[in-house]
C-alpha cells in the first residue's frame, strides 16, 4: 500500500513524464562516442541547472588518478575530459545514496543500417529509438527526475545524495572510478542499465587486448616474395575460441556454475595492410575476454599471452611472435550481497507498485558496478529500463518501462529517506 505522500509521489512521476522524455531525446542528439561526449555534457549541465541541482566537473586527470591501482590504461589524453555530478545535502547525517549513470555511447555505425540516423530519436510504437536510448540514457533521465518528482510531491530529501553522470563507462570504467578517487562515493549505488526492472546480482571480468603481426611487404607480381600478415593472423583466431572454451570450462562461483556459457569472446575490430596490390606488411586484432569472478584481470591476461605464444610456437612458421598488449576494460567481475537493507528496499518498492517481487538477473558483461565493488567496498546494484538492440541497429528503449523506473526510483528515494533514521539501508 502507498501512503498518501506515496501517491502524490506517483502522480508526481506521470506529471513529469513528457520532461523524462524530453530530456532522454536530447541526451540522445549528442551522439556521445569516446572523445565526442561534449554535446551531452553541456545537455546534461544544462537540465541540472533547469532543475535547480547543484553541479560539479569531475575530472579524468586529477592528481594521483593516474596511478589509482584500477584504472584501466587508456591510449588517449585525458587532460580536459570529465564527468558531470550533482551532489544533494553531502554533509547531512544518515547513509549516502548515489545514482550512477553513463552518457558515453558506443559507435552507430554502419549508420546506413538504421531506420532513421542514430543521433536522431524518434518514437514508434511506444518505443523511444536512437544511440544510446537505451543504453543508457532513458536510465539517466529517470534517475535524475526522480529526484524532481519527490520534491514536487512536496516530500524532502535530507539524506546525503549524489547523481553521478560518467564518461568511459563503454571503454574503461575510468568515469565512475575518477568520481570515487575525488570522493564522490557513498553507501549503496543504483545504476540504471537497462536490463530491466530485475535486481541485477552479478557480472563478470572483462578484459580487452590487442594483437600485432608483422607481414613482409611485397609487390603482387610475386606473392611469395612476401608475408601476409592478414592471412596469418586468421591462423590466430581457433587459439583465441579455444581460450574461450578452457575459461568456460573452469570452475565457477555459484549462481554462474549453472550458466551454458557466461564467458563470452568478441573479435571486435581487425585491421591491416595499406594498398591491394601490395602483400599486407601488418595486421591488428582488437578483442575482449569475459572471464569469471575470483580471476584477476593479471591472471586472465597471463591466459591471453600464454595462449597466443602456444599457437605461435604450433605455427613453426618463422614468423615472428605477435605483439600482445591490453588497453581499456581490466575489470573484476563480482557478485552482488543481496540480502542488505538497500536491496531489500529496492526489492519492496518495486513489489508495491507491481504486485510482486522483482526478478533477479546474472550478466554476462560489466558495468560502472565494478568500480563501485572493487574500488569502493560499496554495495549496489542495476534497475533499469527495458532495452533492445543496445550496441546495435536501431537500438530502442521500452517508454512504459522508462516511466516504471522512474515511479520506482522516486519511491525509493522517498523510502530511503524515511528509513535512515530507522537502520542503515546501504548496510
Amino acid at each position: 500500500m502507498l501512503d498518501a505522500t506515496e501517491t502524490r509521489i506517483v502522480e508526481a512521476c506521470e506529471a513529469l513524464m513528457d520532461d523524462t522524455l524530453a530530456l532522454t531525446r536530447d541526451l540522445v542528439r549528442g551522439y556521445s562516442v569516446l572523445g565526442q561526449e561534449q554535446g551531452a555534457l553541456d545537455t546534461m549541465e544544462a537540465w541540472f541547472a533547469r532543475l535547480d541541482l547543484p553541479v560539479d566537473r569531475v575530472p579524468l586527470d586529477a592528481p594521483g588518478f593516474a596511478d589509482h591501482p584500477h584504472r584501466a590504461p587508456t591510449e588517449w589524453d585525458s587532460a580536459g575530459r570529465y564527468n558531470l555530478v550533482s551532489r544533494l545535502n553531502p554533509e547531512a547525517e544518515g547513509p549516502h545514496l548515489v545514482f550512477n549513470g553513463h552518457l558515453d555511447v558506443v559507435p552507430a555505425e554502419p549508420t546506413a543500417m538504421w531506420t532513421r540516423p542514430p543521433w536522431e530519436p524518434w518514437e514508434q510504437d511506444g518505443w523511444l529509438y536512437g544511440r544510446g536510448a537505451g543504453d543508457m540514457k532513458a536510465g539517466i533521465a529517470a534517475m535524475v527526475m526522480a529526484v524532481a518528482a519527490v520534491r514536487r510531491a512536496g516530500a524532502s530529501i535530507d539524506f546525503p545524495l549524489t547523481l553521478q553522470t560518467v564518461i568511459e563507462e563503454e571503454c574503461t570504467g575510468n568515469g565512475a572510478l575518477a568520481c570515487l578517487h575525488q570522493g564522490y562515493g557513498g553507501d549503496f549505488v543504483l545504476i540504471p542499465e537497462p536490463f530491466g526492472a530485475r535486481i541485477y546480482s552479478g557480472q563478470v571480468g572483462v578484459l580487452w587486448f590487442r594483437l600485432y603481426l608483422e607481414g613482409l611487404p611485397a609487390h603482387v607480381l610475386d606473392t611469395s616474395a612476401g608475408r601476409n600478415a592478414i592471412e596469418t593472423l586468421q591462423l590466430y583466431l581457433p587459439a583465441l575460441k579455444a581460450l574461450e572454451e578452457e575459461i568456460n570450462a573452469l570452475p565457477r562461483p555459484a549462481p554462474y556454475a549453472g550458466h551454458p556459457h557466461p564467458f563470452n569472446l568478441s573479435i571486435g575490430r581487425i585491421e591491416g595492410g595499406n594498398w591491394a596490390s601490395s602483400v599486407p606488411a601488418h595486421a591488428v586484432l582488437e578483442g575482449r575476454v569475459g572471464f569469471p569472478p575470483g580471476m584477476s584481470p593479471d591472471d586472465a591476461m597471463a591466459r591471453v599471452r600464454e595462449a597466443i605464444a602456444a599457437r605461435h610456437a604450433e605455427l613453426d612458421d618463422a614468423t615472428p611472435p605477435p605483439r600482445v598488449s591490453f588497453h581499456g576494460f581490466r575489470s573484476e567481475g563480482h557478485l552482488v550481497e543481496l540480502d542488505t537493507p538497500g536491496i531489500r528496499l529496492l526489492s519492496a518498492c518495486h513489489e508495491a507498485l507491481l504486485g510482486e517481487p522483482p526478478a533477479h538477473y546474472l550478466s554476462t558483461c560489466t558495468t560502472d558496478l565494478r568500480a563501485f565493488h572493487v574500488s569502493g567496498g560499496i554495495n549496489g546494484t542495476c534497475y533499469g529500463p527495458v532495452a533492445e538492440r543496445i550496441h546495435g541497429v536501431d537500438e530502442c528503449v521500452d517508454i512504459a518501462s522508462i516511466r516504471q523506473v522512474l515511479t520506482t526510483y522516486a519511491l525509493f528515494l522517498h523510502r530511503w529517506g524515511r528509513q535512515a533514521t530507522q537502520e542503515e539501508p546501504g548496510a
